[in-house]
């Protein structure tokens, strides 16, 4: 029952969550800014529109937002919430996990494609070049969680005696993790500086380019799979920064939405003080997150 509870609890709240990133932008601007239920207004409107298809797309465009969706969606009922054991897990679950995020990129890449416009094609190409370079920081992040639990399952990280946590002895450690996922959060959900999603120039645009011809209901899907993302990775960064040892379900679970908004601020904040890099120094982004990774291995290796 608790897991059940965590998860619906996970799905209500992931909407409300980017309403305090654009909380935090307003208030760096000096302004109010809109409710933080925005989202969930943005959602009922575009589901009570229709969707409008250009003659030349095909099944795939219209496929492209509900496996999106679909797939951001699957992956959160493997991840333990506030330390709660999920409702499913097995050894290796956490790599199928990324790899159905990719997958649900995949049909948003090959929609994009679909449409024949050469400015959606130019978005599609710079997500999939970006995200073959974040998968390498990913996986190695997840080779140092093995090595610090002997786990390879989301559950086995973050949940039971042994979850990884700056509580741990290997703390210090983890530090360069916790940067390095956040950095790859930024990028795997097109953030500033990689990516800033409230532009309108076609010409610097990576995912929001891509969903240009999407609309009604099936842009309802896109987002929300979009905000099941980004809770998803905020969850990872939040559960690294968990600072006790497991306290209760109800306590364990008020610590992790509050490290949890932590972390949507710290989004607020950098979006608000950086500024997109170029094109050609984002990859020179993603593969820093990659090396302090890297790093985090090698410092855990035993010197003979």
């Amino acid at each position: 029952m608790e897991s059940v509870l965590s998860l619906g609890l996970a799905l209500i709240l992931a909407p409300l969550f980017p309403g305090i990133i654009l909380k935090v932008k307003a208030r760096f601007a000096g302004k109010q800014g809109p409710p933080l239920l925005i989202k969930y207004f943005t959602l009922a409107k575009l589901l009570r529109k229709g969707s409008v298809y250009s003659t030349s797309t095909s099944f795939v465009f219209r496929l492209g937002p509900l496996v999106a969706c679909a797939s951001a969606l699957t992956v959160l009922p493997f991840f333990p919430f506030a330390g709660i054991a999920p409702l499913f897990a097995f050894p290796g679950d956490v790599v199928v996990l990324f790899y159905l995020l990719g997958l649900g990129r995949f049909f948003t890449i090959v929609a994009a494609l679909d449409t024949g416009s050469p400015f959606e094609g130019m978005g599609a190409a710079r997500e999939a070049f970006f995200a073959t370079l974040a998968e390498a920081a990913i996986f190695a992040v997840l080779i140092l969680f093995s090595r610090l639990n002997g786990s390879f399952s989301l559950a086995g990280y973050f949940s039971g005696p042994q979850s990884i946590s700056i509580a741990g002895p290997q703390g210090a450690l983890l530090l360069l993790v916790i940067v390095a996922l956040f950095m790859v959060l930024l990028t795997e959900n097109s953030r500033v500086p990689v990516d800033d999603p409230a532009t309108h120039l076609e010409l610097t645009m990576i995912h929001e380019v891509m969903i240009l011809d999407h609309s009604g209901p099936d842009l309802a899907l896109i987002e929300l799979g979009a905000f099941y993302k980004l809770f998803f990775y905020a969850a990872l960064v939040a559960s690294l920064l968990k600072p006790v040892a497991p306290m209760g379900p109800v306590a364990d679970t008020l610590l992790f939405y509050g490290l949890l908004t932590l972390v949507y601020v710290v989004i607020g904040i950098t979006e608000s003080i950086t500024a997109r890099l170029k094109m050609d120094l984002v990859p020179k982004y993603i593969l820093t997150s990659f090396a302090l990774a890297f790093f985090a291995i090698i410092l855990t290796l035993e010197i003979a």
